[in-house]
């Protein structure tokens, strides 16, 4: 999301103009008194519905005594009618506007329609891993403030563990209660909304980052789920069901699509093909992803299909960079096609902010104007454009947005019809509907400051950042520590005293103020010369972050350096702590004797600290599992960023991507690496299973083979594959699992479950995710877990022609950790 690093640092330096907001503008005469929508700028008013001058907060825009301060009649507006439809009353409201107010409304910052009731609205806020500071909607308070606005003070939200921690859970109840709650502990939805009830915040959100991380040197993996489509499609439909969903109304439950409330709305992003910031420069201003169809299908597109389909998101973001010679914002095949048509978006389409500028000014596609491309981008079904709305020319007026400056424009020259822009709108103002923007939510109308930062949230935030934790080495069952042997320890690192910028990460609220030491003071006394040694070290956000990929995947130099020394000099063999989003080549450490334990933490939140030293200390037995592939730094040799190809490249060397299809030398740690306190040992009753499917019309696909297998033509079946698409796709295989604690301490384990395809199939990936559950077993103790998979969805394939297929063979079910696996096969035939 946002705009290039420097784009950013304006943004926060001019955010300060909108910390003061004054009273909504009082309605206009006319249109022609309307702030001119033209390229010379538009002077935006920077207030919300939720607030006036006087400090009432408004929480709905159909409110008679808010009209009425206006010298507005309530009833005579038909979109303020509860009783009628949603459509029927966004029909109203788009009816009442003129051209101009029209076009003014399809920025971030849209300017409303005063004249007729409608206050202005910012549509851009964060909830990444917790309320976010960034974007103008969420308005903090600073700590000792006396003039906040609002009607109380709000210094900061709960922040939790980044994704990329929540995902190394592989709890998919614990991402749905960040969003929303377990059985008792709402959370970010929660915050969100009393922020908005304080005249704080806004109801749309712009989150989950949930582009599946390709390459190890990608600066955003912090902010994602991981590399693998399925983890990071279910992590998506979780958090947006718990950010949107209304006890009565969940998704599925019966209501029209179209009307069903939603808490808070979301935003599924970044739309398509993006992974690459900044690299070699190479920059998501001009990159031109060259992927194929199968890459696209099979990866690129999948998670945003769940979230979609599965999640109900209520939004869609598309993103700055081309995917095969268009960009991604004015492809009417990827956005009205495909997110609207094929999986039935119900919502609206907003632009990565710039992303139509960069169009222009950055890319320069087919040369054209800001009104040529703010037409393009309309017409291909974009809704809604995050621009430079924080900017200000040399008068003081917001520069806006490129469609609120040149849409205007296209209309008069005939690019644009109104009608277009009446569609943008609908989808805007219906998602506002849902989300009770126009007429609340009552359930949530006394939600507050007491309801922010709450006792139960920072456990959660707690909980999730433990889960999160993955121990990936403990030679001589050095960890945990015991407090009552161990009396002091040595405190060396970087982080040791890490900022509240690094243990939270980025995208995220006022700052937790948690440090480390603090933490570890809790269990032991800190003392230079302790007999053992804890080396708090890794990376930052100067090194991985939005607008900046890594040049390597080594700690810097220095750290490596500081560890030797501290581990020779240390009497007992130290532990190592690191915290980074993505992977770190660490071999030095990992194979080095007086390094005896090395933990990730990702960058774990407000409550990080505390995390890590319940792990230490042996309060929580970590069970966390890589979602990324840890590759040795040899891996940037022998592949560049750009290329897009996850399958290996022979002619050129390129070994693939991600677990599913490298096929190089070892790396330091696979995905799905974790240990634990204990062993976890697993047990299946299944000893294989024949699966029959009818073939309907006796239309079967063909598959591409291994030379080998082609070279014996009778081996090869009759009906190789079947799309999974004109099929009913009822069929199924269940098995269960038991998993045996076969040491002395409970701990929560996390169970994948994988597919491996027929060997004699070629290009298709080694194994798969196919299902995975977070399961509790106290010591010595057996828990069987049922697990049941579609045959389409476990075990289809992505071929050439970039249809899903389900090959005919032996496919196999892998269940695998460090200690244990058991697999069984899974024989597919076809009856045509």
């Amino acid at each position: 999301m946002a705009s290039s690093s420097s784009r950013l640092l304006s943004l926060a330096a001019a955010s300060l103009l909108l910390l003061y907001c004054t009273t909504v503008t009082p309605p206009l005469a006319s249109a022609s008194t309307l702030p001119a929508a033209a390229a010379g700028g538009v002077a935006w008013p920077n207030t919300t519905v939720a607030a006036t001058a006087g400090g009432k907060v408004y929480t709905k825009v159909c409110d008679a005594s808010r009209f009425a301060e206006r010298g507005l009649d309530m009833s005579s507006f038909r979109y303020c009618d509860a009783s009628l439809p949603y459509a029927e009353r966004v029909r109203d409201l788009i009816g009442w506007m003129t051209v101009e107010e029209k076009v003014a409304n399809l920025g971030d910052l849209s300017a409303g329609a005063p004249r007729v009731g409608l206050p202005p609205y910012r549509w851009w806020a964060e909830a990444l891993h917790g309320v976010a500071s960034t974007g103008p909607a969420t308005l903090f308070d600073d700590v000792g403030a006396n003039n906040h606005f609002g009607r109380a003070a709000v210094n900061n939200a709960t922040v939790f563990a980044n994704v990329i921690n929540s995902a190394a859970s592989f709890n998919e109840t614990l991402w749905k209660s960040i969003g929303q709650a377990s059985i008792c502990i709402p959370a970010v939805s929660t915050e969100a909304r009393a922020m908005y009830n304080l005249g704080k915040g806004g109801l749309t959100y712009w989150s989950p980052n949930i582009n599946v991380v390709r390459d190890p040197r990608w600066g955003r993996a912090l902010e994602t789920p991981g590399e693998d489509p399925y983890v990071v499609g279910r992590y998506a439909v979780n958090f947006v069901r718990g950010m949107q969903d209304v006890p009565g109304h969940d998704a599925g439950a019966g209501d029209d699509p179209f009307s069903r409330p939603i808490k808070t709305s979301t935003c599924c992003k970044h739309y398509a093909a993006y992974d690459l910031d900044n690299w070699l420069n190479h920059t998501r201003f001009h990159y031109d992803a060259r992927v194929t169809e199968r890459d696209m299908a099979e990866t690129f597109l999948r998670p945003f299909e769940m979230c979609v389909r599965e999640g109900d998101a209520s939004s869609v973001m598309c993103s700055f960079n081309l995917v095969n010679g268009v960009p991604a914002c004015t492809d009417a095949r990827l956005l009205s096609q495909t997110i609207r048509g094929d999986w039935g978006l119900h919502g609206y389409i907003v632009s990565d902010c710039d992303a139509v500028q960069v169009i222009t000014e950055d890319v320069r596609w087919l040369n054209l104007t800001g009104a040529e491309a703010s037409a393009a981008a309309i017409r291909a079904g974009l809704d809604l454009d995050c621009g430079q709305s924080w900017k200000v020319d040399g008068d003081g007026r917001m520069i806006g947005d490129f469609l609120s400056n040149f849409s205007l424009a296209a209309v008069a020259q005939g690019k644009l019809r109104e009608s277009d822009i009446d569609n943008a709108l609908r989808n805007q103002f219906m998602t506002l509907m849902r989300v009770g923007y126009f007429d609340d939510i009552p359930q949530y109308s006394s939600l507050n400051e007491t309801d922010i930062c709450t006792d139960e949230h920072k456990s959660l935030a707690l909980d999730g950042a433990r889960q999160g934790i993955v121990l990936l080495k403990n030679h001589g069952n050095l960890l945990p520590l015991d407090p009552k042997k161990v009396r002091a320890v040595a405190l060396h690192g970087p982080h040791v005293k890490a900022p509240e910028s690094v243990m939270d990460g980025g995208y995220t609220g006022k700052p937790s103020f948690t440090l480390l030491a603090v933490d570890m003071i809790k269990h032991v006394k800190i003392a230079h010369h302790a007999k053992t040694t804890i080396y708090v070290g890794g990376i930052n956000l100067h090194i991985e972050m939005e607008g900046n990929d890594r040049e390597d995947l080594l700690l810097p130099r220095n750290q490596t350096e500081e560890i030797l020394r501290a581990a020779a000099r240390s009497p007992n063999p130290i532990v190592l702590v690191l915290l980074s989003g993505g992977g770190l080549d660490v071999s030095f450490a990992h194979n080095h004797p007086k390094i005896g334990a090395i933990l990730w933490a990702g960058y774990p939140g407000g409550e990080g600290g505390n995390a890590i030293a319940d792990v230490i200390f042996g309060r929580y037995n970590p069970g966390g599992r890589l979602p990324l592939t840890w590759y040795k730094n040899k891996y940037i040799e022998q592949i560049p960023m750009t290329s897009m190809e996850f399958r290996p490249v022979a002619k050129h060397g390129y070994p693939g991507r991600t677990y599913k299809f490298y096929s190089g030398p070892e790396v330091l740690y696979p995905f799905g690496y974790g240990l634990s306190y204990t062993k976890f040992l697993y047990e299946t009753s299944c000893n294989g299973t024949t699966v029959t499917m009818p073939v309907a019309g006796h239309h079967c696909k063909g598959l591409s083979y291994h030379r080998s297998a082609l070279s014996s033509s009778s081996a090869l079946p009759s009906c190789q594959a079947i799309n999974v698409d004109g099929h009913a796709c009822t069929e199924t295989v269940s098995f269960n699992v038991s998993v045996t604690n076969g040491g002395g301490r409970d701990g929560a384990h996390a169970v994948l479950v994988y597919t491996a395809p027929p060997p004699e199939v070629a290009e298709a990936p080694i194994k798969q995710v196919a299902a995975f559950r977070r399961v509790f077993v106290p010591a010595g103790s057996t828990v069987t877990e049922t697990f049941t998979l579609n045959v389409c969805r476990a075990f289809g394939i992505v071929e050439r022609t970039a249809y899903t297929v389900v090959p005919s063979g032996v496919s196999t079910v892998l269940v695998q950790n460090v200690d244990s696996s058991v697999s069984f096969p899974v024989k597919i035939e076809f009856s045509v």
